[in-house]
């Protein structure tokens, strides 16, 4: 049975409960695996390596900004990315489709990557830029399309998404081993050049293998009418003019710049899911059906925006804890920091299959997706209560052992895989069908907020002891998986049939 928010296979190809192929998954899993594999790689391979970039010396070919600078800029290119992911959301959903919209976001993206690895600080921040457009086109419509491939109440739908989280992950455990090893022992800009190649891998494989996808994405939910049309396009640009003023802004690079670049854009980011949620209750035109879902939405959306706010501080206040405050020393062999961004991505290899397993034979006795949010965010600030205990002691001349930060990164890993796949999961099945490109941003904009939010948060890091920095936010992420489990009855009513 083939139900209104998914499009019917493609004429020869076998009906979407019927095709196993790829592992017991439909075919074009395979063809969504291997492109997200690509781009996840290009995406870590670069991200690893930014917040290094920024605070190196320029005798390095860094650009020497202070760490207070540099996690604020890594915070905004953050929340600028998975910003978006709302209009790119609503680009497939009225104009062009999920199929084209990724195709488009990935030519962008390697196009970025490509600006980046020429040697210049102006090219790099126009780079950023491009990714910024190209991966708010990709994010939410390859994710999407996941969705697509399954009916709403197929028993493999949360597995898939795992399946799928796999190659996110695959991806991200490979590109700090490599990009990023070029970029911090040989030049920046090569690190960049590896992670351009692995986005071109990705738009290859999926042009050549987009056969496997049938009609999934081909069309947009709800068409563009010609007065929305043109109301949109002086939308677009508007957009444009806001995106290249955010570039040359990037261009100016200097202490005072780059800070007050992102402070200026934080409180707008952290305001727009207060808008958009807003707008959609409002004048969204929601069924009577869809209103207690899309409010059930809303409390996933708080939870995931705090998750996310510590979880990528891994890039930006963990990534520099490692470079300057632990003891990198294995056998006598100095492991290069950047490797230990791979850690997070090689403990989803491992547990990724376990917790899809598990999931899955529980069946009906599994904890319903409330629970798991909860349990997420319990996590996640034990992973922070960790490194309090490290940062008790840790200084750049006394380093503390790399346990410390093996440990937090095994607790948000656990975290991760109690919230991400069932929360991509989720909002597929609590989308109102003509707003499921959309919903998939608004996903995605929880990860926004949470790096905007970061943009202020990680400058207490400069005014606190590494102690009461990471204890304060463990025991904020705690309170509120503890508030999210005591609501989760009033949670499940509103998701009726949802689990």
């Amino acid at each position: 049975m083939t139900t209104h928010n998914v499009p019917s296979p493609a004429q020869g190809l076998p009906p979407q409960d019927e095709d196993r192929a790829f592992f017991g998954h439909p075919k074009g899993l395979q063809t969504l695996f291997a492109t997200e594999f690509w781009e996840r790689y290009s995406f870590y391979g670069m991200r690893g390596l930014l917040v290094l970039f920024l605070t190196d010396t320029a005798a390095h070919h860094g650009l020497g900004l202070s760490q207070e600078a540099g996690n604020s800029f890594y915070g905004i290119y953050n929340s600028l990315v998975y910003l978006m992911a709302v209009p790119g959301g609503w680009i497939a959903d009225r104009v062009w489709g999920a199929r084209r919209s990724v195709l488009w976001g990935g030519i962008i993206i390697a196009l970025g990557h490509y600006v980046m690895a020429i040697p210049t600080s102006a090219t790099a921040f126009l780079g950023l830029g491009l990714i910024v457009l190209g991966t708010g086109l990709l994010k939410p419509n390859i994710s999407a399309q996941v969705g697509g491939l399954y009916h709403e109440h197929d028993k493999r739908r949360d597995a898939g998404f795992t399946v799928f989280y796999m190659a996110i992950n695959m991806g991200a455990f490979l590109a700090p081993l490599t990009a990023g090893w070029v970029g911090q022992h040989i030049n920046y800009h090569l690190g960049f050049g590896c992670a351009a190649i692995g986005m071109t891998f990705a738009v290859v494989w999926y042009v050549v293998q987009g056969k496997h996808l049938g009609t999934v994405g081909l069309r947009p939910p709800k068409p563009i009418t010609p007065p929305e049309l043109a109301r949109s396009l002086r939308m677009g640009a508007a957009i444009v003019v806001v995106v290249l003023a955010i570039v040359l802004g990037w261009m100016a690079i200097t202490e005072w710049s780059v800070s007050a670049f992102a402070d200026g854009l934080a409180a707008p980011i952290i305001a727009t899911p207060f808008v958009y949620f807003g707008y959609l209750f409002s004048r969204g035109g929601l069924r009577p059906e869809e209103r207690p879902k899309l409010l059930a939405f809303v409390a996933f959306f708080v939870g995931a925006t705090v998750f996310w706010m510590i979880y990528d501080q891994s890039g930006s206040q963990l990534n520099l804890f490692a470079a300057d405050k632990t003891d990198l020393h294995i056998f006598g062999w100095e492991m290069p920091s950047v490797w230990l961004q791979s850690a997070n991505p090689f403990y989803i290899m491992v547990f990724a299959p376990i917790f899809a397993w598990m999931w899955q034979r529980l069946g009906d006795r599994a904890p319903r997706t409330s629970v798991k949010f909860a349990i997420a965010l319990v996590v996640i600030g034990c992973s922070f209560f960790v490194m309090s205990i490290a940062g008790k002691d840790a200084t750049p001349t006394h380093r503390v052992s790399i346990a410390f930060l093996a440990v937090a990164y095994l607790l948000q890993t656990i975290g991760e895989l109690c919230l991400s796949p069932v929360g991509l999961s989720v909002t597929t099945q609590l989308a109102p069908p003509r707003f499921a490109g959309q919903m998939l941003g608004l996903w995605f904009l929880a990860t926004a907020t949470g790096n905007a939010l970061n943009v202020y948060v990680t400058k207490l890091s400069t005014t606190m002891s590494d102690f009461s920095y990471f204890l304060s936010l463990g025991l904020v992420a705690a309170a509120i998986g503890v508030l999210v489990f005591l609501a989760a009855p009033v949670i499940n009513r509103l998701m009726g049939d949802v689990r």
